[in-house]
């Protein structure tokens, strides 16, 4: 199987191709300073000893980038695919080798950011944006992440930024393309005792037509959105932290295709208020963690100004995790959670679900780094479940400084049915076939074999094998659209990541990835909108001078929609750059797509075509 995979990697992936061969051609670089990670189990752990596969995408690089959307940002990286509708705010869904968006977990500063208003308890991408306060995001890709009561497609997890020293901040304004504009604001500082950062932003664009079907109005389907975001911390002595952070979202997009008959005039509003307040303890052998989360998301839709649609989903968690190291080369890692769902629309549905867990880290001498850990979950709809993993990483030093990681982890998860699928074979919408059909939870399982190469000449590379299967598989029926079945079989997502950086002399970064993905539904039939191969290639200009640019061409092949038929190949090309005029002021400028490709990445859905911004930013 995985053979056949690395020969469709073949011609069209050349770029990516050229791009990896001559990585590991000399330079010379000093090794960077060991990176800690904290998505793999809750509790900050050195890169180098964890066995699943994790990426980070880092703060600088993000507002380098420049792009709008955190989505955007995000399918820069290994195994990240999405699928756009029309433009910004448009419905974005993001997919994690292949699964479905709502298989993916969105972490934002250890908020579960999932909105329950919807079919499925999914993250929300579509009025996510790219703002300033994010320090750095952490990709756990596949179902490995038993902690987070993960599915198949794994964990986004935003960490957003934190105040420290004297009191600081910065303004950036843009603007562009479809009357684009853009405001982001913050203000931060902090001392030993207590910090704070507070965030602001403003996006609005006047869009572009979303469905091509809309050949009556061809209005522009644009979209207006306010982000508020603040991270407040007190250091009640040397090991006690208390913190709070509190995020609120509002955003109105127009649309097209809602109502019956097909209406082009559409509008979707949408507030969303999440906060956690948590208390932390960071002993020399134990720690705690103690945290009580909340998430409302209220929902309106609109057909030619009157309202059609409207919903509010709720989200309580009480979280609380520990640690214990009896020694340096054992820990154990525990914790349990509480969960309140609920949805309104035009009745209530309320869901609670417990869930507790226990993992091992080990080391054995000072190369192999092993876990092993499980989690029960208890639904009060759906009952009890248990989902696991193990993994093992060993690290074998090279001459000269290098090291080479082989590494290896089997995880399983579940998704229980959403309160709108379990509801809706009892509603008086559905018939038979699916009508009284009791659905039972998702099950899904997923192995990684890996190995990952760092070099002191400025070398990372990383290559993944995956094998994931979802059974018992919640779908709609749209053969007679009855409602929700249950599948007989099983899904599968088959796979090669790629990925390397190199340094190249002392300010340029080469920067690649390929995935190559077979995906399978239950007829074993090629998946929706899933590129067989997708990536990147790019190439950076580190800070140090005056000027910073990163160019990054995306391409996807391969791909079907509805009705199988093939979505044309694409290669897309953008670029950014920044210019430091001083302490206080920097320029910046983007172009996305700029090579004015005609693509598709979804039938019946426009995507733009060159667009250009540019703008400032103070820092004081």
């Amino acid at each position: 199987m995985h053979s056949s995979l690395l020969r469709r990697l073949g011609a069209g992936s050349a770029l990516a191709a050229v791009a990896l061969l001559p990585l590991a051609a000399s330079a010379q670089t000093s090794v960077k300073p060991e990176e800690i990670v904290v998505t793999g189990s809750i509790i900050p752990t050195p890169k180098r000893e964890i066995a699943t596969a994790i990426t980070v995408l880092e703060g600088p690089e993000i507002e380098l980038r420049g792009y709008d959307s955190l989505a955007d940002a995000l399918r820069t990286q290994p195994g990240i695919a999405v699928t756009n509708t029309g433009g910004a705010g448009q419905p974005t869904a993001l997919r994690v080798r292949g699964e479905e968006g709502y298989r993916t977990q969105l972490i934002i500063d250890g908020v579960k950011a999932a909105d329950p208003s919807g079919v499925q308890v999914w993250p929300s991408f579509d009025n996510l944006l790219a703002t300033g306060d994010v320090q750095r995001i952490e990709i756990l890709r596949g179902p490995q992440g038993f902690i987070y009561g993960a599915d198949a497609g794994g964990v986004v997890n935003v960490i957003t930024s934190r105040g420290a020293g004297p009191l600081g901040g910065n303004l950036s304004l843009d603007g562009g393309t479809f009357g684009t504009k853009r405001v982001n604001a913050s203000v931060a500082g902090g001392s030993d005792r207590a910090d704070y950062y507070v965030s602001a932003s403003d996006f609005k664009t006047d869009g572009f037509n979303a469905q091509t079907a809309d050949t009556l109005l061809r209005d522009k389907d644009g979209t207006d959105n306010t982000t508020v975001h603040a991270k407040l911390g007190w250091n009640v002595g040397d090991d006690w932290r208390l913190q709070l952070v509190a995020r609120d979202i509002h955003a109105t997009t127009q649309y097209d295709g809602c109502s019956f008959p097909t209406v082009y005039d559409c509008v979707a509003k949408s507030d969303q208020t999440t906060y956690k307040v948590s208390a932390d303890y960071d002993g020399k052998a134990v720690t705690h963690s103690l945290g009580y989360s909340a998430t409302d998301i209220a929902r309106d839709s609109f057909a030619a100004g009157a309202r059609e649609f409207a919903a509010r989903g709720q989200l309580g968690r009480f979280e609380y995790t520990g640690s214990y190291r009896p020694a340096a080369q054992h820990t154990l890692v525990y914790g349990l959670d509480l969960q309140d769902e609920r949805v309104t629309t035009d009745a209530h549905a309320q869901r609670n679900q417990s869930g507790s867990y226990l993992e091992y880290q080990g080391r054995l001498g000072k190369s192999v780094f092993v876990t092993a850990g499980a989690r029960r979950d208890d639904n009060d709809e759906f009952g009890s479940h248990t989902s696991s993993r193990v993994s093992v990483a060993f690290v074998r030093e090279l001459a000269g400084g290098n090291a080479l990681k082989y590494r290896a982890s089997y995880g399983t998860g579940f998704r229980a049915p959403s309160l709108f699928e379990a509801a809706y074979n009892r509603s008086p919408f559905s018939y038979p076939p699916a009508a009284g059909v009791a659905l039972s939870p998702e099950e899904s399982k997923g192995l990684d074999l890996g190995l990952d190469l760092d070099t002191t000449n400025g070398l990372h590379f990383e290559a993944t094998l995956f094998d994931q299967r979802i059974t018992d598989e919640v779908f709609f029926d749209l053969d007679t659209f009855s409602g929700y079945l249950q599948s007989a079989g099983s899904s599968a997502s088959r796979g090669l990541e790629l990925a390397a950086k190199k340094r190249l002399g002392q300010r340029f970064e080469l920067l690649a990835n390929l995935t190559a993905n077979d995906t399978e539904d239950t007829a074993d039939q090629q998946r929706l909108r899933r590129p067989k191969r997708f990536g990147n290639v790019g190439v950076q200009y580190e800070p140090g001078e005056k000027l910073r640019f990163i160019v990054n061409a995306r391409f996807a092949r391969d791909a079907i929609d509805v009705g199988g038929i093939a979505l044309p190949d694409y290669n897309v090309l953008d670029a950014s750059l920044a210019y430091t005029v001083s302490k206080t002021l920097e320029i910046f400028g983007r172009i996305e797509n700029a090579a004015d490709a005609k693509y598709v990445e979804a039938i019946g859905f426009n995507t733009a075509g060159r667009t250009g911004y540019a703008g400032v930013r103070l820092r004081f």
